[in-house]
């Protein structure tokens, strides 16, 4: 399970640093030059019809695309970069790569499941709140020890600032927040179970 809170250790975290890098190239390129903003968000941003014709892929591909301006993309990768290494380091970065997707996919089908047939959505916001769902089956768990009490109000302001942004941010989905984060506390707590014999999380962080 997690030993610690989440920190900023992305050097042992290739899964994370690709997708900031990568996350962050395309939304700079796009500000740079907005006919490229305007071709990307035609091929790969959520638009419920075009799922139902057919185009799957857009569910995975969403998370490249962030709102115009930089709160939308700084908010979502400040949360990968807090929350995403130690899970990567802990999983490795394969399992980590498939949570991501995982959890990213499970916020557009709750999307596009919950949602306006019409609605077109752009974010990683999804994936996000699946890291946060990992964090809280981590805290639930161990709920009891001062550790988990102290993530839990860690957890609290993540959860705040994240289900705020669709207020502020147009074109959010809280339906991919919601299904985002029920995806990642299963997978949480189904990989909590899975390791029988790890120790308890030490409640100092060393």
């Amino acid at each position: 399970m997690l030993a610690h809170s989440p920190q900023t250790c992305v050097s042992s975290a290739p899964v994370t640093i690709g997708i900031l890098a990568v996350t962050v190239g395309i939304h700079l390129l796009s500000w740079l030059w907005p006919p490229l903003r305007s071709e990307l968000f035609e091929r790969f941003a959520l638009a419920n019809w075009l799922v139902a014709e057919g185009e799957w892929w857009r569910m995975l591909t969403v998370t490249l695309l962030h709102a115009p301006g930089f709160m939308h993309v700084a908010f979502n990768m400040f949360a990968l970069y807090n929350l995403g290494p130690q899970v990567e380091q802990r999983l490795g970065p394969l399992r980590f790569g498939l949570l991501w997707a995982a959890c990213a996919v499970a916020g557009s089908a709750f999307s596009f499941l919950l949602g306006d047939p019409n609605a077109v959505a752009v974010g990683a916001s999804g994936a996000v709140f699946g890291l946060l769902g990992v964090w809280f089956a981590a805290a639930v768990r161990q709920r009891h020890t001062p550790w988990g009490k102290h993530l839990m109000k860690q957890l609290g302001f993540w959860l705040l600032v994240n289900a705020a942004l669709p207020l502020i941010v147009p074109n959010l989905a809280w339906e991919a927040h919601l299904g985002g984060f029920l995806a990642g506390y299963g997978l949480g707590c189904l990989w909590q179970t899975s390791e029988k014999d790890a120790a308890a999380p030490d409640p100092s962080g060393r």
